[in-house]
């Protein structure tokens, strides 16, 4: 299809100025955007060539609510007639802010006492990691600064949590990861476990692993460990039977800070108001965004225990401030959004909503355990991932070089629905949170279809 010449012309204003992040910028550079989204209501989006998508990755797995809500857009308009901005620096504050803060300490799956408020989870992450450094310092040990995390772990883009994160691509050429930045392996029981090994024993190795890693740094160099409840930039991992168990158990022993990130897992995507919940953690901090606001204005927020808080206050002693913040951080649009997103989730029952609709989707998912392409398929909520491969038997991975998982992103994306792809050819299914059973079982049968198109290109090199 010929683009008219005003989609044309956009097209080019992108590729010519638009630097994309996560994006090949030399295909970016010759070919324009992939795709670019005109509008959307519900779950679906529309495209510049008028063409309509489920969006099965809820955009970056936060539009929660779906793209249209007339409550949440009059709750940004309401504030922004009122008071569209207000510093947070110096001990102001504002009624919206203030209100969000109890609200999410209210409900929060610990004891939180304490909320912090940032612009994005890259930078609430961030922010934590400095925040351990500091109470480690005023509690006289500045040596515990090591962080330890898992391989394909995602904790966002700023460089500390780039290090933090287990992404390969997001090291290399950038002169990443730093020291002090330690690596588990990751809870992939499906391509990780040994031959005949349980779901159990399999966990009972990787926190053995993690042991090990502690006693090998020296525990009295840990800061603290850094874990989404189920892996979303891995590519949707859901942890094995015992997982968590095993893991924590290792935590208290040594008595590590246990940071738990909900960027995505929060807000029912697992069919818990929290992850935490989902797999029973008990952190001590927690950090939450993309669905605080269902995706209608950029904000996060850290929450933690009133110890930590503690420490902080000395830092703050010390230098007279907290020496930390953003300009746009406590936004009041943004609260005020935040406030109107809880209430619809309190309202809706969103998390008895997802509970139900993760029925069919969850069915419609393993169903496609069937199909040659299909190795594994674990989930829960609406949140799952599949995982590609050559030969089930072998759990034998196909060549990168084919990009097979790509090929089933963009063989879906050409019928009518948005995924993402993700190393090592695994497909994240992550659809807004309103989906309806009809649109799950329009989505599951793209899907199928996108791998039978698949297949029936690279059966041959099987």
């Amino acid at each position: 299809m010929t683009a008219a010449p005003a989609i044309e012309a956009t097209r080019q204003q992108d590729r010519q100025h638009h630097v994309h992040g996560q994006t090949n910028l030399r295909t970016h550079g010759d070919h324009g955007p992939a795709a670019m989204v005109v509008k959307g209501s519900g779950v679906r989006i529309t495209t510049d060539d008028g063409r309509s998508l489920i969006d099965g990755f809820s955009g970056l797995g936060c539009v929660s609510l779906g793209y249209h809500n007339d409550r949440l857009a009059n709750a940004a308009k309401r504030q922004m007639d009122t008071l569209p901005y207000a510093p947070t620096f110096y001990g102001r504050s504002h009624p919206k802010i203030a209100a969000l803060a109890a609200r999410l300490t209210s409900v929060a799956a610990a004891p939180f006492e304490k909320v912090m408020f940032q612009c994005s989870g890259s930078e609430a992450n961030d922010a934590m990691i400095k925040f351990i450094w500091a109470r480690n310092i005023v509690r006289g040990e500045p040596k515990r600064r090591k962080m330890i995390s898992r391989w394909r772990g995602y904790y966002g883009n700023t460089v500390t949590v780039v290090a933090l994160s287990g992404q390969p691509h997001m090291h290399a050429n950038f002169g990443l990861p730093m020291d002090d930045f330690l690596k588990l392996s990751t809870p992939n029981f499906y391509l990780h476990s040994l031959e005949g090994e349980s779901e159990e024993a399999f966990s009972a190795r990787m926190a053995a692993e993690f042991e090990t890693t502690i006693l090998d740094a020296g525990p009295e160099t840990i800061a603290a460990f850094f874990a989404e409840p189920m892996q979303s930039g891995g590519g949707a991992i859901r942890p094995p039977e015992g997982y968590w168990p095993a893991m924590q158990a290792v935590i208290r022993k040594y008595g590590i800070h246990f940071h738990v990130d909900e960027t995505v897992c929060g807000f029912g995507r697992t069919g818990h108001m929290w992850g935490a919940e989902a797999f029973d953690l008990n952190p001590d901090s927690a950090t939450c965004a993309k669905a605080l606001t269902a995706a209608f204005f950029p904000m996060s927020a850290i929450m933690f225990r009133q110890d930590l808080y503690d420490d902080l206050m000395k830092t703050s002693d010390n230098a007279g401030v907290l020496g930390h913040g953003f300009t746009y951080a406590g936004h009041p649009v943004g609260a005020a959004v935040a406030l109107e997103a809880l209430d619809i989730y309190d309202e809706i029952d969103l998390v008895g909503y997802v509970r139900r609709m993760s029925v069919p989707f969850l069915a419609g998912c393993e169903a496609l355990l069937d199909h040659p392409l299909v190795g594994d398929v674990r989930g829960i909520g609406l949140f799952c991932g599949l995982q590609l491969v050559q030969d089930k038997a072998r759990r034998q991975l196909w060549d990168p070089a084919l990009k097979v998982g790509q090929m089933v992103q963009d063989r879906a994306h050409a019928r009518g629905l948005y995924l993402r792809s993700i190393p090592p050819d695994r497909i994240s299914f992550t659809p807004p949170l309103i989906i309806e059973e009809g649109e799950i079982a329009e989505a599951t049968a793209i899907l199928k279809a996108a791998l039978d198109d698949v297949w029936n290109e690279v059966r041959g090199r099987a």
